[in-house]
């Protein structure tokens, strides 16, 4: 059908041969088989000169609509990898979405404003196929080889309790011998995810070896919010990720369980569906988040 047109355009066969770099006996054979398979003719040619048939005319007002279609469709692809445009649906665990990932992209949509995101927050490792997920920011590498995934980052957990609960322990619990003696009398809050028994390898800037310390929670949280809620309130000791705890040491609601110890770095990555070509909108949503995670506020 775009043959055809441009055997209309060009005014002649040998016209249209030259514009699309193809030869005449191609673009004839073009015009045979598609006349063949209409069981009409569109063109009456001569030697010197080519006119339209009635039904031709009708057919090429059809070819114009569907070439200035395909036009459009090709500028909006190329444009869409110019200028970042329409959904994504992003999601990352509480941790990280309210803190890091939500930031990153309201900052990315102030500049983008065709940008339309649309963030969930799940502590879960939903499946980005079935829920139609084109980003997930997660902690921890995943084991599927069903997906891209980048490191983007990381953060540490600070083991923290309310400084109403630490003064329970006198002058506060330190880096010593009995250190797992005494925490394993703690009360331990856990998110679900960390399961019912939960292992620490605490370092110490003191010391050259960690302390492996065993806690047995003994209150759980479906997520970040609700376990921030119950430490702060003095119930227990538990794990916060160290931007979050900085804010909240800040206006005295925490401090750290062990002064001057510290867990091994959480590794983040970026998790997508897409082939090598993926789409701008992904890409700068994903270079936000990184720039994010290295400057956290």
């Amino acid at each position: 059908m775009s043959v055809f047109a441009k055997v209309v355009e060009c005014g002649s066969i040998s016209a249209a041969a030259e514009d699309l770099s193809l030869s005449k006996s191609v673009i004839s054979q073009h015009l045979k088989v598609l006349e063949q398979e209409l069981g009409i003719t569109l063109l009456k040619r001569t030697t010197r000169r080519q006119t339209l048939t009635a039904a031709g005319a009708a057919f090429y007002e059809k070819c114009q609509q569907m070439n200035q279609l395909a036009q459009e469709a090709w500028e909006g692809a190329r444009e869409s990898q110019l200028t970042p445009t329409g959904s994504i649906t992003i999601t990352a665990p509480h941790a990280l979405m309210g803190n890091i990932v939500a930031p990153a992209i309201g900052e990315l949509v102030s500049v983008y404003p065709a940008i339309i995101p649309h963030l969930v927050a799940d502590d879960g490792r939903i499946d980005i196929i079935e829920h139609g997920i084109d980003l997930a920011v997660r902690v921890g590498e995943s084991a599927s080889s069903s997906y891209r995934q980048r490191r983007i980052g990381q953060f540490r957990d600070i083991l923290c309790g309310s400084p109403q609960y630490i003064s329970q322990y006198g002058d506060g619990l330190d880096f010593s011998d009995d250190l797992s003696e005494k925490m394993a009398v703690c009360n331990y809050v856990a998110n679900v995810w960390q399961g019912k028994y939960v292992v620490h390898h605490l370092h110490h800037q003191s010391q050259s070896e960690p302390v492996t310390l065993m806690m047995h929670p003994t209150r759980f949280a479906d997520s970040l919010p609700t376990t921030l809620a119950l430490i702060e309130a003095g119930a227990g000791l538990g794990i916060v990720p160290e931007f979050i705890f900085s804010q909240r040491q800040h206006v005295g609601c925490l401090e750290e369980a062990i002064p001057g110890s510290y867990l091994a770095p959480t590794s983040v990555y970026a998790t997508h569906a897409f082939n090598s070509s993926m789409p701008l909108l992904v890409r700068l949503c994903i270079e936000a988040i990184e720039s994010r995670l290295s400057t956290p506020a």
